[in-house]
């Protein structure tokens, strides 16, 4: 039997998703962007369409399939993604360009599940993809220069959990779906594939960029306390040390130290399917694959100390036809005014959406 931490509120979570899901804001009043989703001050409306990205990207854009890294460097502001067959994208930090960045042929025709942005301790930021496809992890500078190739693991290989050990030694397949860097180590989930642990590998250096496998696994697929469903989505909350796994199929965030102790679970409304969990300062965002009402399409939640204030709903609400399927949002703040940049899947689609006024 599995055990939750935050199970009180998740019966106050459930009935006030179903009231703003039911009671979701729709209003109109002329003019592109005049049709408006969410809640409160959580309201928000398209401010672009994915005729905003570089045409390269448009042409792959129905395959998307990854997620969202922001670059929190003051001053900063950039987003960065990836599109199969296309390659990295930026978009600017005042969200009105996007370009796509110089991309190795390594990476270009293979899928990345997600993006993470991090800095080594000489301040350097790098990129880095979970290569869910080519069983890789690739790592960039922010011009998209590649650096580093994380492999599978060799058979032998020792991992720190007996089971994420064996598994390589009979030769299966390292899927990599994200990951995040902390104190020198990578965290990757691998949900995708029947291991569905947190792996990790040490980063040497960066110049030249060296990375080993490290003797730290947890997790594994399973129902029981700390393991996942589908370990999809990892995220590491600003200003702390504490690893948030999005677990898919069982609708929470499950909540790890950095050595892989288990802490406690957010549990998310039944069904939603979470891909991953993007926080901004008292706020957090969540895409989901899924909604209580499947025909509506995907809501993106949006909480606030961990508690449900708004749900955004692109199809149903903002007429995004595509969106019936969230992989990936985020939340940016540009002239004292939040923006949801969002990515749809299966089909795949673009969206930047703009907070509307009160």
């Amino acid at each position: 039997m599995r055990r939750f931490t935050l199970s009180a509120c998740f019966l106050c979570l459930l009935a006030l998703t179903w009231m703003l899901e039911s009671q979701s804001t729709a209003a109109q009043s002329g003019g592109p962007g005049a049709l408006v989703s969410g809640h409160g001050k959580m309201r928000f409306r398209v401010l672009y369409t994915s005729e905003h990205l570089p045409a390269e990207a448009q042409k792959v854009l129905t395959s998307a399939h990854g997620g969202f890294a922001i670059d929190r460097r003051p001053g900063k502001g950039e987003t960065y993604f990836y599109l199969k067959g296309a390659g990295i994208i930026q978009i600017s930090a005042d969200l009105k360009t996007t370009r796509m960045l110089n991309t190795a042929s390594e990476m270009k025709n293979t899928n990345m599940h997600n993006t993470t942005i991090w800095q080594a301790p000489d301040g350097t930021p790098y990129l880095t993809f979970p290569g869910n496809e080519s069983n890789q992890v690739f790592t960039t500078t922010l011009d998209g220069a590649l650096v580093h190739t994380l492999k599978t693991p060799e058979p032998g290989t020792d991992l720190g959990h007996p089971v994420a050990s064996d598994y390589f030694t009979g030769r299966g397949s390292f899927i990599p779906t994200d990951v995040e860097y902390l104190d020198g180590l990578l965290y990757m989930t691998t949900g995708y594939s029947n291991l569905d642990f947190v792996l990790t590998a040490r980063v040497l250096s960066t110049n030249p960029f060296r990375a080993v496998w490290h003797d730290l696994a947890f997790g594994g697929k399973g129902t029981g306390v700390g393991q996942f469903g589908t370990g999809h989505g990892i995220t590491i909350p600003p200003g702390t040390r504490r690893l948030d796994i999005a677990d898919r199929p069982n609708s929470e965030i499950d909540r790890f130290t950095r050595y892989g102790q288990y802490l406690s679970t957010l549990r998310m409304p039944l069904g939603s399917y979470p891909c991953d969990i993007y926080y901004h300062g008292k706020y957090a965002v969540v895409g989901s694959l899924h909604g209580a009402d499947r025909a509506k399409g995907a809501p993106v939640y949006i909480l606030e100390e961990d508690r449900l204030i708004s749900t955004v709903m692109p199809k149903e609400d903002l007429g995004l036809k595509n969106f019936q399927h969230i992989h990936n949002a985020v939340m940016r703040e540009y002239g004292n005014k939040l923006y949801l940049i969002v990515q749809a899947w299966n089909p795949g689609d673009f969206a930047i959406l703009e907070q509307a006024a009160n």
